[in-house]
């Protein structure tokens, strides 16, 4: 078996099978510890990745474009806030009206516990160890913000699914043509901060959302 038929069960079975099995068949319970179990096993094939070192990732920490996070920022929430008051009007802004504490501790684990891992799996394992899989230029940033979608579509709405692939295509842009992995990180944090804040998170909570079948 060659190396790139190997890349390539692993890619099909990364980023395709395992967030459709995540989908299909996981109880709404198993979510985070999935969620883990699937951050573990991607940091461990991209140490595994000829060439990688882990330093790599603190390139561009200092070279954050703040102007650009505030104008993703504003985007986010203007958009952010049509999409709740056209779908789910009682919810907007219901974590800072009802739960401030709750939405306090978003904020503060949420760029930790869920933008940074999801990130390292999106960005620096999809576009290091599988670029030489990948399509170039363009289509590739496409492609990964669909399968970063896809692997939202275990909410089983399509504002997630529409979201993460808005966001997909600036966290990858940034990544693959900056070259700044924080600067994706903060990127994402600050959407999935907005978002929460502004009462998206009903769209990203499996409690909330039941499978159409």
């Amino acid at each position: 078996m060659t190396t790139k038929t190997i890349l390539w069960a692993e890619f099909i079975g990364f980023f395709l099978l395992l967030p459709l099995a995540m989908a299909l068949a996981m109880p709404p319970g198993w979510m985070f510890p999935v969620l883990f179990v699937m951050t573990g096993l991607g940091a461990v094939l991209l140490h595994l990745t000829p060439g990688f070192r882990w330093g790599e990732l603190l390139r561009g920490a200092g070279r954050i474009d703040w102007r650009q996070v505030a104008g993703f920022a504003l985007a986010t929430a203007a958009f952010g806030s049509a999409v709740i008051l056209a779908l789910r009007p009682e919810a907007f802004l219901a974590l800072p009206r009802r739960q401030p504490a709750l939405l306090a501790a978003i904020l503060l684990l949420y760029p930790v516990l869920s933008a940074l891992p999801q990130e390292l799996i999106f960005r620096p394992l999809f576009f290091r160890r599988y670029g030489s899989l990948l399509p170039a230029g363009r289509a590739a940033i496409v492609l990964n913000a669909l399968v970063f979608a896809l692997a939202h579509l275990m909410y089983w709405n399509w504002p997630a699914v529409l979201m993460t692939f808005g966001g997909g295509l600036v966290f990858a842009h940034v990544y693959a043509r900056q070259g700044s992995f924080p600067a994706a990180v903060v990127l994402h944090a600050v959407a999935g901060g907005i978002l929460f804040t502004l009462g998206l998170g009903v769209f990203f909570y499996t409690g909330y959302v039941e499978r159409p079948f």
